[in-house]
């Protein structure tokens, strides 16, 4: 499907950006790809791994979601786009909240008005676990743009520009996750664990980047696709990571949860489950699932709910070791 189009990622320096921009190149043969980003040191040194020279199709894009212009002039002539762009930390969020309103919900509002009017044909919004019942202001925020992606299927009428989103949990080894920090604390033997029973879904990044490839093609319009990932627990985690250290308790930070929700049980009502992942549809009148109800979807049982602590599959300590690595 990638194959001589132009394709837009934006925040595209990022962890998930440059392994998507990396699975691209390996497997396609776009016409071109834009990364779209706002700092130019991180520009710079992502050229440096990617060069123009060697992949003729790579275009290097400064900008900002929030700056409405920038988005239409980096939009001409695109197929599909990758949002990955986010403020995503969630103490810096609840400390900072107007910026982050100012990048996650007015940056997918611009996004959806200007892949309107530039003729877009897909865009695909990454969105997280934190968005399912938040309970601080990055979650909502990604709450608020999941809907506002959603609702682009109606906003784009004649156009007929396709919005999906895609929301998984942790992604593993991601810039700012917990893994480099207990990596980094170790040689100290002590390591903070926020609370020993804390659960977590987990994603490799090149699982995250597959799933969001798949879920492009597979796009109607209006989905929300949540993937079947494994869960863990903080504290064998933590035991994977530095084992033998000692566990400094620091209790759970501002605007965090013990277990996380992916499907709540209001979003189950109507969910469609597949052997490796859910659909949760949009609630259009137009809206139809027969597409998605030939490749074996089913509808969820009542009072189903998808949470990291009542999750079927696990992470044993030897599948952990394997994720995240002894280095």
């Amino acid at each position: 499907m990638l194959n001589g189009k132009t394709i837009l990622i934006t925040g595209g320096t990022g962890s998930f950006g440059q392994k998507c921009t990396e699975m691209i190149l390996n497997a396609f043969q776009p016409e071109k790809l834009i990364i779209f980003s706002r700092d130019e040191l991180k520009q710079f040194e992502m050229s440096n791994r990617f060069s123009v020279n060697d992949y003729n199709c790579l275009r290097y894009f400064i900008g900002d979601v929030r700056d409405r212009e920038r988005l239409y002039r980096a939009f001409a002539g695109v197929d599909y786009i990758i949002h990955a762009a986010a403020l995503k930390q969630v103490p810096a969020a609840e400390r900072n909240p107007f910026e982050v309103i100012k990048t996650n919900i007015i940056g997918a509002q611009n996004i959806v008005d200007a892949a309107i009017d530039c003729g877009v044909k897909k865009v695909i919004a990454l969105s997280t676990d934190k968005a399912a019942n938040p309970v601080n202001l990055y979650g909502a925020t990604k709450l608020c743009s999941d809907k506002l992606f959603i609702a682009g299927n109606s906003y784009s009428g004649q156009w007929e520009t396709k919005f999906s989103v895609v929301r998984y949990g942790n992604v593993i080894g991601s810039r700012g996750s917990v893994v480099p920090l207990l990596k980094k604390m170790r040689s100290k033997g002590i390591v903070p664990v926020t609370h020993p029973e804390m659960t977590r879904f987990w994603i490799t990044l090149e699982q995250g980047v597959n799933f969001v490839l798949r879920c492009l093609a597979m796009a109607e319009g209006g989905e929300l696709f949540v993937p079947k990932i494994p869960s863990m627990k903080l504290a064998d985690l933590v035991e994977a990571v530095a084992p033998g250290c000692r566990h400094d308790i620091v209790g759970i930070r501002p605007g965090e949860k013990i277990h996380e929700v992916m499907i709540t049980e209001d979003d189950a009502r109507h969910t469609l489950e597949f052997d490796d992942y859910f659909i949760i549809e949009p609630e259009f009148n137009w809206w139809s699932n027969k597409n998605h109800l030939s490749r074996g979807g089913k509808p969820l049982t009542e009072g189903f709910v998808y949470a990291s602590n009542t999750n079927n599959r696990w992470l044993t300590p030897s599948e952990l070791k394997d994720y995240v690595g002894g280095s």
